[in-house]
């Protein structure tokens, strides 16, 4: 039989996202995959809208980045999340945890570095895993039809 170890390392409670390293950082992704779908902004009032449509990188079914290490090469306008563009980045999702930590927020009970699993995320209805269409597969002037709540 196995013991869970309770003494695990909370570093996203102790480190701001400037000190945390590599690994942190690339750990605290719940790899909801929002950030790679398609969001169309409101002429008028600058709303985000988000769609079920990805990019035409992400696997529908695994909400994770085919080539995440070549992502900004194979699409130009692919932006690489860091502690100093965070901020800027509006469109962010309210769920992300790095907007939640830099807010001073907790980590959500169906993140995998809380639950210690990666399908709470997908049960709690957080993840676009199966549920979005790739970009190549819509034509843009019918993006507005694939506006999604997510």
């Amino acid at each position: 039989m196995w013991e869970l170890n309770l003494n695990i390392n909370k570093f996203w409670e102790t480190k701001t996202l400037v000190d945390m390293n590599k690994s942190e950082w690339e750990s605290l992704c719940d790899k909801c995959g929002k950030c790679c779908v398609i969001k169309l902004e409101d002429y008028d009032n600058k709303e985000i809208h988000y769609t079920n449509v990805s990019c035409k990188l992400l696997c529908e079914n695994t909400a994770s980045c085919s080539d995440y290490h070549n992502r900004k090469s194979l699409v130009k306008d692919c932006i690489i999340l860091s502690p100093e563009n965070l901020k800027d980045l509006k469109w962010m999702p309210d769920t992300c945890a790095y907007k939640l930590l830099d807010k001073g927020e907790q980590l959500p009970y169906w993140h995998p570095l809380i639950c210690g699993n990666e399908e709470d995320i997908v049960k709690s209805g957080n993840s676009v895993k199966n549920r979005v269409t790739s970009e190549i597969n819509v034509k843009v002037k019918n993006l507005p039809n694939y506006i999604f709540n997510w």
